[in-house]
């Protein structure tokens, strides 16, 4: 018998006989699809049950560790505060959430992002901006590194950081669904960054994606239900932030700072981010998502006390913000 058929036998044996992995299961069975010991039927069978029963936070911990793996150390010395998923791409506002990011490191606060060039055709992905604010993406981790010790901010695209899980997440077009590979990959943490933020769609993956954090020993994390699945607070809606400190879970509820709901975006043209750092350009929603969304991170990387006082310090770093600087 194949050795990877076990971990399809323990997901599918129906009702009464399937259970969960175990942490070290999950880790062996992601390590030999990460290697490439895994045969294309066995692949396709073990992520379609996996989506079917929905993966746990100790499953999802251990398939991060195995990825991990494929990660090699940079060759240079880098400190990263904070890792910063981005895969969503956004389709009904323009993703603001990278001014808050660059908000961030104008401030001294080092930041890694990792994420997907464009997969689909109606959304804006974190690399189709960049270019507008003449700033390239990282090819290697050493890059990356290199990059934020120069700067404070750096990308670099999954297919850079482990072109398998790129390969993977391509399968959804084959398969029709997402597989645990899309929430795996926003734990990737691939600097080891002792504050990670995470953005998810579904409410239900909120406590799913903290309590991985907190099996991975994450010693600071924030899950948010972000605009698009992106990290990025709607400003029009409340918001229930799931946290974990240094094992202790918890929640923080953030209120809606408008009482009217502002219209859909109607061009996404990505020019209008610049324009909004730079001055030359007034908008309501946009400001009030950079300046709550680097908010929450500010209370996650205890640079405040609370939400007004979070608030108050990242509305004053908007204020002064280098307009020049991107």
């Amino acid at each position: 018998m194949h050795p990877f058929a076990q971990y399809i036998r323990t997901l599918g044996r129906g009702k009464k006989g399937s259970r969960d992995l175990t942490q070290d299961e999950a880790y062996r069975a992601f390590k030999m699809i990460i290697d490439d010991e895994v045969e294309p039927e066995q692949l396709g069978a073990f992520l379609m049950l996996m989506r079917v029963k929905e993966e746990t936070p100790v499953e999802l911990a251990g398939f991060v560790k195995a990825a991990k793996t494929a990660i090699p150390s940079p060759n240079c010395d880098v400190r990263v505060d904070l890792d910063w998923s981005s895969y969503a791409g956004k389709r009904r506002q323009l993703p603001w959430f990278l001014l808050s990011a660059f908000l961030l490191a104008d401030n001294g606060v080092n930041v890694l992002m990792h994420g997907l060039r464009g997969r689909k055709d109606n959304r804006v992905y974190t690399p189709d901006v960049l270019k507008h604010f003449k700033l390239s993406g990282a090819n290697t981790l050493d890059a990356a590194a290199a990059q934020i010790n120069t700067t404070g901010f750096a990308f670099i695209e999954l297919d850079h950081l482990i072109p398998k899980l790129a390969e993977l997440i391509e399968l959804r077009e084959l398969l029709g669904l997402r597989s645990p590979v899309h929430s795996l990959s926003r734990l990737l943490n691939p600097l080891n960054a002792p504050h990670v933020i995470q953005g998810i769609f579904h409410p239900a993956y909120k406590a799913t994606h903290r309590d991985a954090a907190n099996v991975l020993e994450i010693p600071h994390a924030t899950v948010i239900k972000g605009d698009g699945g992106e990290i990025e607070m709607n400003p029009d809606v409340d918001n229930e932030t799931f946290t974990v400190s240094q094992g202790e879970c918890g929640a923080d509820h953030w209120p809606a700072l408008f009482d009217v709901r502002h219209l859909k975006d109607e061009t996404l043209d990505p020019r209008r981010l610049a324009g909004l750092w730079s001055g030359e350009l007034d908008d309501e929603y946009g400001e009030a998502a950079v300046i709550l969304t680097c908010a929450v991170a500010l209370k996650l990387l205890n640079k405040a006390p609370d939400q007004d006082a979070a608030i108050a310090l990242a509305t004053q770093w908007w204020q002064a913000r280098h307009k020049d600087k991107l």
